[in-house]
């Protein structure tokens, strides 16, 4: 496109265009911050560097010396998500700058099919504790620490995995069911609001964009889980 050959005004506009792409097709405009967005008003994302003080929030807490990805590589993406009560909320989400605009698109996608999301908050709302964080049904993403129940480093400790409604989406092994609240939707025959069911284009959205559902898993299931899988 040659901006040069354009009016002013519509420089402007082509412009904007292009911003919207580099967040991965959401409008470039800043979300609101107080929590919640005028309902019809759309879908909007921003995928922000981290700033210095969520850098300081994580110290710590989500992230530690020796975790396997510097905070220079994580974006925080601020994006609307449907609520459970229908209205459209403000969320936040941190993840590695290489998914980013998958995760807008993917999340964008949850969006128009109204698929809701019970509260979107970063790890450090919950000190950085994974059960908290389940417990409150909260999706999230970044967090330096153990895969449950082992040693080596998660995958969500990379900033590429995601745990999406996790109530609704529980991990189940044996009889092992985390959040324990979550011991209602080991059923997922009896599909309710907010659950990843197999074949459902809400989990699509996601493995589309080369991303492992957890609820595919063999040994277990941890149905709230969409991973980039590390080599």
């Amino acid at each position: 496109m040659r901006l040069r050959h354009l009016s002013p005004a519509l420089c402007a506009t082509a412009l904007a265009a292009v911003a919207a792409l580099v967040t991965g097709g959401a409008s470039a405009s800043a979300v609101p911050t107080d929590g919640s967005l005028p309902p019809g008003r759309g879908f909007h994302a921003v995928i922000r560097p981290v700033d210095d003080a969520t850098r300081a929030s994580m110290m710590g807490v989500s992230w530690k010396p020796g975790c396997p990805v510097p905070i220079e590589d994580l974006r925080v993406i601020e994006m609307t998500h449907r609520g459970f009560d229908g209205a459209d909320h403000v969320g936040h989400l941190m993840v590695h700058e290489d998914i980013a605009r998958d995760t807008v698109n993917a999340f964008r996608q949850l969006y128009l099919r109204d698929f809701p999301i019970r509260r979107m908050e970063l790890i450090e709302t919950y000190g950085g504790s994974d059960d908290a964080s389940m417990e409150a049904d909260n999706t999230s993403a970044f967090n330096c620490r153990a895969i449950t129940g082992g040693t080596r480093y998660s995958v969500h400790s990379y900033g590429k995995a995601i745990d999406i409604n996790t109530v609704e989406n529980p991990y189940v092994k044996g009889s092992l069911v985390l959040p324990a609240s979550g011991a209602e939707f080991t059923d997922r025959t009896d599909v309710r609001p907010g659950m990843l069911v197999d074949g459902d284009r809400a989990v699509t959205s996601f493995t589309s964009r080369g991303f492992d559902w957890g609820g595919h898993w063999t040994s277990l299931k941890d149905y709230q889980h969409m991973e980039i899988p590390q080599p």
